[in-house]
């Protein structure tokens, strides 16, 4: 079985090479991955060569066109979705926004939705606001000991009168996988619509979202070593019901109507880069042609199988400590490499100061989901202490990650 050749995969990211990085881990990928050069590549050149009005008639602007075009078709083409139905704003948080207010038109007082407590904020607050519209926002609450969502309380909740249910495929607290498919299998059969939010899973591997069966998935590019954009997929028979939020020209021109403050045109175009970066992989790794949902699947079982590993040895570590609560599952077949604990015996800001003189890089906050944290009985002002991490993390930065923990614990 082929490996991931980790050595070949960190040359494709120049902050392995930066000499104020040297020797420092990097922990914090749930918050932003370092960037790969092929969209570093991508983002310069465009600047350098392309930086006038896209689409005009002379040669540089259907040039600069051409590359965002390029950047539609290609992520579509690995997420197996039409390129009509990938939209690129500046965030997942402001397309979310959008979105609420694109959907609240289809909506009347006494509508119900459903929204959980384990999300990051962006997938739950604006929809929450629409209460003030009369809409009711029903929750559907994590365990308070584990953190995880039950499918039997959706059930529950549930009914003729509910129109959408947003839920993240994975929290990037708990970063337990919920199951995708079957979830919205029951939000399709109440006659509903799901909204996934796969900031905190995409990173993992790019999802097939035809066959997730998700009406709207959203994820970061800035945390799939891209720029800073927020991509969205909206199903077609989806988009054709939503209200305009562009222009009132824009009416009826998909990519214009989820993005009222216009496109990034460097960003986007920068953006094929990750394509031209998991294709390298693929080519390193396989031999012979294959379609970009192959390429996916291949690649995606290269990182997957490099992150369990890495991921069982630190769960396996911290499972033996008393002196500390890990969130969500401790088995790390049901979760992502994203690890928040709760220390019992020392401050988060002591243990962090001494992991930062071990050059580690982590996170401390309640990370957009305070309500979460709350559900937990944790105090969002105290946060959780949160270490992550992706494909390109290696085995000696988990042992560095594991060195500082037992100095910064005891």
């Amino acid at each position: 079985m082929t490996s991931l050749d980790v050595s070949y995969v960190r040359q494709h990211f120049p902050a392995f090479s930066e000499p104020s990085l040297k020797d420092w881990a990097h922990f914090e990928n749930a918050g932003g991955s370092y960037t790969c050069k092929q969209v570093i590549h991508g983002l310069t050149t465009y600047y350098k060569s392309m930086k006038v009005q896209p689409y005009h008639a002379y040669p540089v602007a259907q040039q600069a066109g051409e590359a965002m075009d390029s950047s539609y078709t290609r992520l579509a083409e690995y997420l197996n979705v039409h390129a009509d139905e990938l939209h690129l704003g500046p965030s997942t948080t402001q397309n979310t926004y959008v979105l609420a207010n694109a959907f609240k038109g289809m909506w009347q007082a006494g509508d119900e939705i459903i929204v959980t407590n384990q999300d990051h904020e962006a997938n739950s607050g604006a929809w929450r606001k629409l209460e003030a519209e009369g809409i009711i926002v029903r929750q559907w609450s994590v365990n308070s000991d584990t953190g995880l969502l039950d499918l039997h309380e959706l059930d529950q909740i549930l009914s003729n009168k509910t129109k959408m249910v947003a839920y993240p495929h994975c929290s990037n607290v708990v970063a337990h996988w919920n199951p995708v498919k079957e979830i919205n299998k029951k939000i399709h059969a109440a006659g509903a619509f799901s909204i996934v939010d796969g900031v905190a899973a995409a990173p993992h591997g790019f999802p097939n979202v035809a066959e997730l069966g998700a009406d709207i998935y959203l994820f970061s590019l800035y945390k799939t070593w891209g720029p800073h954009l927020g991509l969205m997929t909206v199903k077609q028979s989806l988009m054709d019901q939503l209200a305009n939020q562009g222009h009132f020209f824009h009416a009826g021109i998909w990519r214009k109507m989820l993005v009222p403050a216009g496109p990034d045109h460097a960003q986007i175009a920068s953006a094929s880069g990750i394509i031209d970066y998991l294709d390298a992989i693929y080519d390193h790794h396989f031999n012979g042609s294959a379609s970009p949902q192959e390429r996916r699947q291949a690649v995606n079982h290269l990182f997957r199988e490099h992150e369990s590993r890495l991921l069982q040895r630190l769960l396996d570590w911290l499972k033996e400590r008393d002196d500390i609560r890990i969130l969500g599952p401790d088995q790390w077949e049901q979760r992502a490499p994203t690890i928040s604990i709760h220390p019992l015996k020392k401050s988060i800001t002591d243990i962090q100061a001494v992991l930062t003189e071990h050059k580690l890089m982590t996170g401390s906050a309640h990370f957009y989901a305070p309500r979460l944290l709350q559900a937990m009985n944790i105090s969002p002002e105290e946060g959780a202490l949160r270490m992550s991490f992706l494909h390109y993390t290696s085995s000696d930065e988990i042992e560095q990650l594991i060195k500082g923990l037992s100095v910064a614990l005891n």
